[in-house]
């Protein structure tokens, strides 16, 4: 007979400002068709923050992250502290639908899959901004158009809304310690995961289960095209990192594919609009070619950094895991 998995959910914040998300995240996962078994908080290094939420938040366990700051560490405290046979991660600024749970552990059902991930949409502070390409919503922590429109395997998965089965996560030893979103650096520490624990057990996939949907708020600083630069030149900067930690070819097969497949078409699409009549069809075109260039830019930076300078700066727990 088969036994459904119990869940734990687990939801780690850092800022004061971000109180009101914080709660409104715990409550839409105390309202779940299907109820989580606990749901875990995990404070990164703010007593402050910390006391209030356990003043707060009595639906929820609310922990203080046991390792350096960061989500990696706040995430990797919550695990530990659970009791669960999947482990289920959502943002503190991300807002779950009813159902989400309920459609992101089903895919368990099958004993190949060892982790899924869901859709995140974006909650815009005011309204999406006519220029922003939709191809690139993964720069506000959303999915982005081209991405699987049923569930189907995928590469990897985002950490804002993602479930893994326990044993492969401690398997593999969590999330990669000084390798993650620490203040204004951001470094695909999902992504790292994701290959990681693909290793584990042969014949394995992580699936993407678009009927698992939350919100991903995004704030209006976010919503700026300086913004936008920024991350995409980032993004490159931490695919560099990843490549160096793991196969290079590995960490970046899906933004190979990305730029061949999913970037054409939206180029295309825009200039479309325009040719119909929309005149911001062209700017979210050239917005295309301007993101895949600061991702490039990123990357050889990177690249450069790491052939012809800041010798031994590798991340912390880098020595755990073979390249």
């Amino acid at each position: 007979m088969h036994t459904a998995p119990s869940v734990s959910v687990i939801i780690a914040a850092f800022a004061d400002e971000r109180w009101d998300d914080l709660v409104e995240a715990v409550d839409s996962v105390s309202v779940q068709s299907r109820p989580a078994q606990e749901t875990i908080v995990v404070i990164d290094h703010n007593a402050r923050l910390l006391s209030k939420a356990r003043a707060e938040l009595p639906g929820a366990r609310v922990l203080e992250n046991e390792f350096a700051r960061g989500a990696s560490g706040a995430r990797n405290t919550g695990v530990a502290a659970s009791t669960s046979d999947v482990v289920a991660f959502l943002d503190d600024d991300a807002c779950a639908d009813p159902r989400w749970l309920e459609h992101l552990v089903r895919p368990f059902d099958d004993a190949r899959v060892i982790g899924v991930g869901g859709r995140l949409a974006p909650a815009w502070s005011s309204r999406r901004p006519r220029w922003f390409a939709p191809e690139f919503d993964w720069v506000v922590g959303a999915s982005y158009r081209g991405m699987p429109e049923r569930l189907e395997p995928i590469r990897n998965v985002w950490s804002n809304n993602m479930a893994i089965r326990r044993d492969i996560f401690d398997a593999i030893g969590g999330f990669r310690l000084g390798f993650g979103k620490t203040g204004a650096r951001s470094r695909p520490e999902d992504t790292d995961l994701c290959l990681r624990a693909g290793k584990v057990r042969a014949g394995t996939c992580w699936a993407y289960q678009p009927a698992a949907l939350a919100h991903h708020k995004v704030p209006a600083a976010r919503e700026r095209f300086g913004f936008f630069v920024r991350r995409c030149f980032a993004e490159g900067q931490g695919k560099a990192e990843l490549g160096a930690l793991v196969d290079r070819s590995s960490a970046m097969s899906s933004e190979r594919a990305y730029a061949r497949t999913v970037l054409p078409k939206g180029l295309i699409a825009g200039l479309g609009e325009t040719m119909r009549g929309d005149p911001t069809g062209l700017a979210r075109s050239g917005v295309i070619v301007l993101g895949l260039g600061a991702a490039t830019a990123g990357l050889v930076s990177e690249l450069c950094v790491q052939q012809f300078g800041r010798s031994g700066d590798r991340p912390e727990g880098a020595d755990a895991h073979p390249r």
